[in-house]
């Protein structure tokens, strides 16, 4: 089954390695070590400059009870919930240090919790976090707040309780129902706790529910895909976001625990994600662009339709606050004039945090040149179009016109000197129109794709 919409020559094409442009410049191009002056100089100043309009949250709880071999998110295998109250406690620490660099109380306008598996902290321990965090702040009236969960832990009074401090939104990592796929990638999930997840979530008044899928795994096979997303539609999530599995045994050393000849191979995941997305497509869900699908209904749907999209390392959000501020191991900052990244081990974590140090250990001060071209990949992966601005023009005719040209031919876009406009076709080759405006692959050449996934 493949949607009409779909040409699967070209998605062969363009099935290159490329970003996902969660930022811009990507982390591979990111410093390894930024002046933390520097950075809180770029903290206060966008704080001022955006504190009307309030700030994103997002808190790394990066503890799982068990390893699911495909992942490759920052996280600490452990049984033991003992290390619950001194991560809260390193947590505190952070955010006093940011606090004390701001003249008033901030304003916060999103809040996401993220992993590893959030719930894998208690309710009453995340209560006292989200209480600890919010106690010196403004909740603005529009605010959003999320988190993520694992079907087998996630109970009624996580629900509940989260629920009674403002969360409205719960994304699931399903990745695949298929039990010869769970197995091998060490993530047994009955689809009745999905499902019970889900009713729970839905009956406490949770507006909006996700199910992260991926295609891709090992054992996958097209049937699997039908019957996992079969399955899926007897719940009908608001969001799904279908991502491709990153084989990427060298960074993520668990990958290396099964046998790579049980992966499909590229003609054969090509067909997973045309398959799944065909499905998804004559369900009713739209797709928002670079992995995610959302009904008509859904907030995400509605916010793309009047060009209120925009995108942060959490994804496409409807809040764009123009500052995201991370906490925890790993977690990512974003000032709009700068990046900062955490230490990825809770060693140096805590040992910073608890010397009244911030734990940055990478990052990136943007120029004018990036933030200029970092907002044209910006406005085509939310709006799917660009206006261009004269004094770029240098670069545009060097780098990015000639880069364009190939998918202008192939009716991936419509370009002229004012701008370019994505095609319907276009839309769902995203990734590659934006990455014909990345100056920093563009200097390197194909040397510069080594670190990222294919499109696909």
């Amino acid at each position: 089954m493949i949607h009409p919409s779909v040409d699967t020559a070209l998605v062969e094409k363009y099935n290159r390695p490329v970003p996902r442009y969660t930022s811009y410049p990507t982390v591979p191009y990111w410093d390894e070590q930024l002046p933390h002056a520097q950075w809180m100089n770029l903290f206060r100043d966008r704080f001022q400059e955006e504190y009307g309009s309030g700030m994103s949250l997002y808190i790394h709880l990066p503890f799982c009870e068990s390893l699911c071999t495909y992942c490759g998110c920052n996280k600490k295998i452990t049984i033991n919930h003992k290390a619950e109250p001194e991560y809260m406690a390193a947590l505190e620490k952070e955010w006093q240090l940011y606090l004390q660099q701001m003249d008033r109380k901030p304003i916060i306008r999103e809040l996401h919790l993220g992993g590893g598996t959030p719930t894998f902290f208690s309710p009453g321990n995340l209560k006292r976090l989200v209480t600890m965090i919010l106690k010196d702040c403004i909740i603005h009236p529009e605010y959003a707040f999320s988190i993520e969960g694992h079907p087998n832990n996630t109970t009624y009074e996580h629900l509940k309780t989260l629920y009674e401090l403002g969360f409205r939104r719960i994304s699931y990592g399903v990745q695949d129902n298929d039990p010869e796929v769970q197995r091998i990638i060490n993530r047994i999930q009955p689809f009745a706790n999905v499902r019970a997840a889900t009713e729970n979530a839905r009956s406490i008044g949770y507006e909006s529910v996700n199910f992260d899928l991926i295609y891709g795994l090992p054992l996958q096979t097209r049937a699997s895909i039908e019957r996992t997303i079969g399955q899926v539609m007897e719940l009908m999530p608001d969001r799904i976001a279908f991502y491709s599995y990153a084989h990427v045994p060298w960074t993520s050393r668990a990958q290396r625990l099964f046998n790579e000849s049980h992966l499909p191979d590229p003609a054969s995941k090509l067909d997973l994600y045309l398959t799944g997305q065909s499905l998804l497509l004559d369900k009713g869900y739209e797709d928002i662009g670079m992995d995610h699908f959302a009904l008509p209904h859904d907030e995400l749907s509605k916010a793309r339709a009047e060009s209120r999209l925009h995108r942060n390392f959490m994804g496409y959000t409807v809040q764009n606050t123009g500052m995201l501020l991370g906490l925890g191991v790993s977690a990512i900052s974003d000032v709009w004039n700068g990046f900062a990244q955490n230490d990825k081990t809770l060693h140096n974590y805590y040992t910073a945090v608890r010397n009244g140090e911030l734990a940055i250990r990478k990052g990136y001060h943007l120029t004018a040149q990036d933030k200029a071209f970092r907002k044209y990949i910006l406005d085509i992966s939310c709006h799917g179009q660009t206006q261009f601005q004269p004094e770029d023009r240098p670069l545009l005719d060097k780098y990015v016109f000639p880069r364009l040209a190939e998918p202008e031919k192939d009716g991936l876009c419509k370009v002229n000197w004012q701008g370019l406009k994505l095609t319907p076709l276009g839309h769902q080759f995203i990734r590659n129109v934006c990455s014909a405006f990345d100056l920093k692959m563009a200097r390197q050449g194909k040397h510069a794709t080594q670190a990222f996934s294919r499109a696909i």
